[in-house]
């Protein structure tokens, strides 16, 4: 996917379009990372690439469960508070052992494409229950349309702190590394 999103046909297929962009961008700041660059942490923030996806990860599988669900009680939490600290929690050792750049990148391709899926397949006016969760506290239902909007805010946050972090390891920015993982030189002939 290019830097800039794609063009868009409608209300959906715009939200759908820029919750993707926003988790695609976070799967191209891992562009080339080696194992030991994914699980570094080069900031005040204790965040590592790694980690960041994997919250990312958890979030963007979360919210097309919720999406799929609504209307009606929504998605069940499948993980104890315990489990998704570890699993999607900010804590560098959200990282699996196993993770690499790849295996991320594709997994975040994957879960993005699937968000999108599910906002293009849900009806914008439909209510859903909210999580119950602290950040969330004053409501108790939202418009899918109102979640689709606060996904792409949540994944392009999640989008600026990758390129932040990305580029406190190598100094690679945004456009260098959209460029270099669509099998483009950089910089680009002529500038």
């Amino acid at each position: 996917m290019p830097f800039l999103t794609a063009e868009t046909t409608d209300e959906l297929d715009n939200l759908a379009t820029f919750a993707q962009q926003q988790i695609e961008q976070v799967a191209t700041a891992l562009h080339s990372l080696s194992p030991e660059q994914l699980r570094q942490v080069p900031s005040a923030s204790g965040m590592s690439l790694g980690a960041l996806s994997r919250h990312v990860l958890l979030m963007a599988e979360t919210a097309a469960r919720t999406i799929a669900a609504a209307p009606g009680e929504g998605a069940a939490p499948d993980r104890a508070p315990e489990q998704y600290q570890a699993e999607g929690g900010l804590a560098p050792e959200a990282a699996r052992e196993e993770d690499t750049a790849e295996s991320l990148t594709e997994l975040l391709r994957t879960a993005g494409q699937d968000l999108a899926d599910a906002i293009r397949g849900t009806d914008p006016e439909t209510r859903g229950p909210v999580p119950d969760q602290p950040w969330f506290e004053g409501r108790t239902t939202w418009s899918m349309r109102w979640y689709a909007l606060h996904l792409v805010e949540e994944n392009a946050r999640h989008a600026g702190h990758a390129d932040i972090l990305r580029e406190s390891i190598d100094g690679r920015g945004t456009y260098e590394l959209n460029a270099l993982a669509a099998g483009q030189t950089w910089p680009p002939e002529g500038w």
